[in-house]
């Protein structure tokens, strides 16, 4: 765990695992789910002007973008037409300042969902391809140094965030 005076540096090194097989191969970075609320103009009678409304544990589409710097048979196995599950760990770097020594944390992204989107990208000799592919999260966890911080799973009704689950009320009213 993190000391007190600690200062986050980067990302040491990560590696992206498939369905629970090995490494994704060919993988050149990876852009994370933004989390974007959806939302609703609230305007009318007793308020002065409007504003918008999240909409409490609803999230717009939420795409993980993968960059591939030439096509791999793992790259085109993400067009089967059925739900992909990908595992991101990574290791980071902080400088814990206390203890004047560099520590590592574990953090773990998990996304599940269709693929969306498959460029093989260009032949250019001489030059990565710059191929990339894109999977709708329908599914998110994300773990550091060993404890959920997000969990979304937006079929089961489930947002968690750090620790509260933000949607036990909608469930329980719905049911479920």
């Amino acid at each position: 765990m993190a000391g007190v005076n600690t200062i986050p540096e980067r990302l040491r090194n990560f590696k992206v695992y498939l369905d629970g097989s090995n490494d994704l191969k060919g993988v050149a970075d990876i852009q994370l789910p933004s989390f974007e609320l959806m939302t609703d103009t609230v305007k009318g009678a007793g308020i002065a002007g409007e504003y918008d409304s999240p909409t409490l544990g609803h999230f717009q589409s939420m795409k993980l973008s993968l960059s591939f710097r030439t096509v791999t048979r793992e790259m085109f196995g993400l067009l089967r037409q059925k739900s992909q599950r990908l595992d991101c760990r990574g290791a980071l770097q902080l400088y814990d300042a206390g203890e004047g020594a560099s520590k590592t944390v574990a953090v773990k992204v998990v996304v599940q969902g269709p693929t969306t989107k498959v460029d093989p990208g260009k032949f250019e000799t001489g030059s990565a391809m710059d191929g990339s592919a894109e999977v709708e999260a329908l599914y998110l966890k994300i773990d550091y140094d060993g404890k959920t911080i997000v969990e979304i799973d937006k079929l089961n009704f489930i947002c968690v965030i750090d620790g509260v689950d933000q949607l036990a009320d909608t469930r329980k009213a719905l049911g479920l």
